[in-house]
């Protein structure tokens, strides 16, 4: 199993990043920090100041991609080396992906992961704090999740299982609401808000997404597929279509859950946001740095894969993940079999 290394991230926007030997070097007029890049996986950045050409080489030829963020953390660009992937193992990944319906039957498992892994939560809310929900509800909004998973499971027609995965989101977020259990005056959620994100805990989901995205693209990179040809999402310049189907079955179980912790265990306040004139809601410098050593942190918990069975770190389930479609797509695999956590 792949070692999970660190990703620098760099929150200051003034910053330039450049090489010196084998180190990556921070410059705001002078040098910042220098910390060597051996340790590192990624390296993640808000702000316009940029890279130098010696680094961005260096990465590329080490397999270490360079993400490039504004300072509210919307994804610009990405930089990676050539692909050093399977010819073979990509081919069969563009063939199925330009059938729809060998597509479908890919994309299915994807959101059968994140359905089953929102019911999951839902159940286990109810049994943590049945005093302090609506039982009932969560009940109800259960129940409908398990028969769409019937449905999703035997679908193979795109257009349908984007409407059945439609209604599983609106109904997961019917109650997504009462599962923030502290601060309720500060973070509520009532919908999905993205661009921009209208209340505090919005931003917070926001930004959680922008970097599971962004850890799935290089998982699957790392495994020789192409982050950016996918199944359910369908082809667009710039979008890393792949890396948004893998982590479907995260975003509940990884990124939301991470979420609500950080609000419930009173990691964040009302005073780690800033509201602009245009009503978008951002995290303060601060906050996002807390955000992120938060992230980092979460990230090195050890779990035990329920389809491999080995103990791994969170950090690591991305990777995983993607060496199994891997393995599907090389024909290793019957089906590609997606994370359901318990």
């Amino acid at each position: 199993m792949k070692k999970l290394l660190n990703t620098l991230f760099v929150t200051q926007p003034d910053s330039y990043l450049s090489l010196d030997g084998e180190n990556i070097v921070i410059l705001q007029d002078e040098v910042k920090k220098r910390i060597p890049l051996h340790n590192l996986e990624s390296i993640v950045t808000f702000g316009y100041t940029g890279a130098s050409p010696a680094l961005m080489g260096y990465c590329a030829d080490e397999n270490i991609p360079i993400i490039f963020l504004t300072s509210s953390g919307r994804f610009r660009a990405r930089v990676v080396g050539k692909s050093r992937g399977n010819v073979v193992l990509r081919k069969t990944q563009y063939r199925l992906s330009d059938n729809e319906i060998e597509s479908a039957r890919i994309a299915r498992n994807f959101i059968t992961g994140k359905v089953f892994n929102q019911k999951w939560m839902l159940e286990r809310v109810t049994r943590d704090y049945p005093i302090r929900v609506d039982t009932a509800k969560f009940k109800e909004v259960s129940a409908q999740l398990s028969d769409l998973m019937k449905e999703i499971r035997v679908c193979d027609d795109l257009e349908r299982l984007r409407g059945l995965e439609g209604q599983a989101a609106i109904s997961y977020n019917k109650v997504f609401n009462q599962m923030i259990l502290q601060q309720k005056e500060d973070f509520y959620f009532h919908s999905r808000s993205r661009r921009p994100p209208l209340d505090n805990v919005n931003a917070m989901l926001s930004f959680a997404y922008t970097l599971l995205a962004n850890d799935t693209a290089t998982a699957l990179e790392g495994v020789g597929l192409d982050a950016y040809v996918g199944f359910l999402h369908r082809e667009r310049p710039g979008r890393i279509s792949l890396a948004l189907d893998v982590m479907e079955e995260l975003r509940g179980i990884y990124a939301d859950k991470f979420v609500l912790t950080l609000i419930n265990k009173k990691i964040f306040n009302k005073d780690d946001f800033v509201k602009k004139e245009n009503g978008a809601i951002l995290m303060t410098d601060e906050a996002r740095r807390k955000f992120l050593s938060a992230w980092q942190n979460k990230k090195t918990e050890k779990i035990t894969h329920p389809y491999l069975g080995e103990k791994i770190q969170w950090g690591l389930v991305p990777h995983a993940q993607s060496l199994l479609l891997a393995r599907y797509l090389r024909g290793d695999l019957d089906e590609y079999p997606p994370f359901l956590w318990k």
